[in-house]
């Protein structure tokens, strides 16, 4: 089965950076050390402030479960997460390997 890559793109708002940062390092070691997700998190080279959250799954089972397999800590942090995004908003991205 192919794997499924999700990736979610957005821009925060400068005067969140810190909260931001602090927010994705909880979240991250929370997906990987307790929801056992490859999870990965970028900033764009050359933009500050432009981040994406990459998540890769071993196959769609696995994809399609992301939002079922979500603890209240999960959802706690999101929403906080969230509130760092500027007006743009989140894009979201899945693909499939060939």
């Amino acid at each position: 089965m192919p794997r499924v890559m999700f990736t979610i793109s957005y821009s925060i708002k400068p005067d969140q950076r810190s909260s931001y940062l602090a927010l994705i390092a909880e979240g991250k070691s929370h997906l990987i050390n307790v929801g056992k997700k490859n999870y990965s998190v970028f900033e764009v080279k050359g933009k500050k402030n432009n981040f994406v959250e990459v998540y890769v799954f071993a196959n769609e089972e696995e994809y399609d479960a992301l939002d079922e397999g979500q603890d209240e800590k999960t959802r706690e942090l999101l929403s906080k997460l969230e509130s760092c995004v500027d007006d743009q908003g989140m894009k979201y991205l899945t693909t499939i390997e060939v």
